[in-house]
């Protein structure tokens, strides 16, 4: 598969001209505006960015440590299906809040200069720090309490934290911007790894619930700290920046946008499966506990090293092919989680979902930049894919589906079966998707080649 330029374009609305890349503009801006591709300021908010995923999408994706511990522990009066809604309802408004903050990011809400940013990021680190520890005041079996807490107040504080911190590092990189946004959203699966490994030896531990819980985020709430000290957007908002109806009209002629939303809603309906059940079905099948605990660990490791090398694998074949790569190998593994029984199909599985969604997850804000045309409204655009993502999920929920339908689908009796299924068919639908975004994409480029 052929290279794709990853290089934004911008269109100007005094002519109807082809648009042109960032590269080309930049040789009539001030020098002061140009990228400075590196620098302290520009790998500071990197690395600032790298902490907020591993605060945020790093702890929101270890929901397969409570799961597994609310189901056998704490809320042993509920359902596996009706504990899983605690995960899903703070991936939903993780995603929905993306819209927000999105809007907030392109009208320069963000800013240093501008008084609304100490209020938009350091509320939103306060309001996750509060959360958790609210959850850790959460008493056996009170459901309410907990996904208050988790679900609402945690699901809340990392989308408004999100998109800024993923979208700022455009201001600064240019050539490998696509590299570098992989670095920063490497942070969510290195937390990943971090975070079930603290909990598994907290809640199962001497510590028990409550001190687990404080103590994981006490370590949070520090690490958000400095991530606020170190975010530092660049460039004050584009006065040529569009309103949300403006840029959701352009999004619904773009369809190449189209498909990619849809590729990244309904692929994310199986993703999170193997994410929330792969400790209780470790765990079912007989397999030691202490194994168990770790076999989330091995997924989120290997999820890790996915993120770290996908940058490479950008660099090489583009980000659409690599995403329509890692989501045919993720889709594979999922109907291959029917023949989870040993050890050995743990750890295979493991490392090799965990890889593919590591890449996957390095490349949702990537994709978006691509096909997003134009810099200035591309917080909007990363906030209205994330909003039909979540909101489609939703909905869809609503009817059983998503991660709440795993658990019905299991039944009391744990017919894991059922479940690899649902969610195999549901990825197969998203990377079908993106393969028709890289058609799309293709033909694009090859009638601006011979324009």
């Amino acid at each position: 598969m052929g290279h794709v330029d990853n290089s934004p374009t911008i269109t100007t609305k005094e002519s109807d001209s082809p648009a042109v890349t960032t590269k080309e503009l930049e040789e009539h801006l001030r020098p002061e505006e140009h990228y400075p591709d590196g620098g302290f300021s520009a790998w500071a908010t990197a690395f600032g960015g790298f902490l907020v995923q591993f605060c945020t999408y790093g702890y929101t994706i270890s929901f397969g440590v409570y799961q597994d511990f609310y189901s056998q522990t704490y809320i042993t009066s509920e359902s596996p299906s009706t504990i899983a809604w605690i995960g899903s309802v703070n991936a939903f408004l993780f995603e929905i809040c993306g819209l927000i903050s999105g809007q907030l990011y392109d009208r320069g809400y963000v800013q240093v200069k501008v008084s609304l940013c100490r209020q938009l990021v350091i509320g939103a680190s306060l309001l996750q720090a509060i959360s958790l520890f609210m959850l850790s005041l959460a008493k056996p079996d009170q459901y309410y309490q907990v996904f208050l807490s988790q679900g609402i107040g945690s699901g809340c504080a990392g989308g408004l934290l999100y998109i800024p911190s993923m979208a700022v590092v455009s201001q600064y990189f240019c050539k490998r911007r696509a590299l570098v946004m992989t670095f920063v959203a490497s942070g969510a699966c290195l937390g990943a790894v971090i975070h079930p490994i603290m909990l598994n030896n907290t809640l199962n531990g001497r510590l028990g619930f409550a001190n687990g819980v404080r103590a994981s985020a006490g370590l949070i709430s520090g690490l958000l700290l400095i991530a606020c000290f170190l975010i530092r957007p660049r460039l004050p908002p584009s006065k040529s920046s569009m309103n949300f109806f403006e840029t959701a009209n352009k999004c619904a002629r773009d369809h190449a946008y189209i498909f990619g939303t849809a590729g990244l809603t309904i692929f994310a309906i199986g993703f999170y499966y193997p994410l929330f059940y792969l400790q209780l079905d470790s765990t079912m099948h007989g397999l030691s506990q202490t194994f168990s605990f770790y076999s989330l660990v091995i997924m989120n490791a290997s999820s890790f090293i996915g993120q770290l090398t996908s940058g490479v694998l950008v660099e090489h074949f583009g980000v659409p092919a690599v995403l329509t790569g890692s989501t045919f190998v993720g889709t594979v593994l999922l109907f291959a989680l029917i023949g989870l029984r040993t050890l050995a199909s743990v750890v295979a599985i493991g490392i090799l979902y965990g890889y593919s969604a590591g890449i996957f997850q390095a490349l949702w804000a990537p994709v978006l930049a691509v096909l997003s045309p134009d810099p200035s409204d591309l917080g909007t655009r990363m906030g209205i894919s994330y909003a039909f993502m979540v909101v489609s999920g939703l909905l869809i929920q609503r009817v059983q589906l998503g991660p709440p339908i795993s658990g019905a689908l299991l039944t009391t009796d744990y017919i894991w079966w059922r479940g690899a299924i649902f969610n195999g068919i549901m990825a197969a639908i998203g990377c079908s998707c993106f393969i028709a975004m890289q058609v799309v994409l293709r033909r694009r480029g090859r009638a601006s080649a011979n324009e």
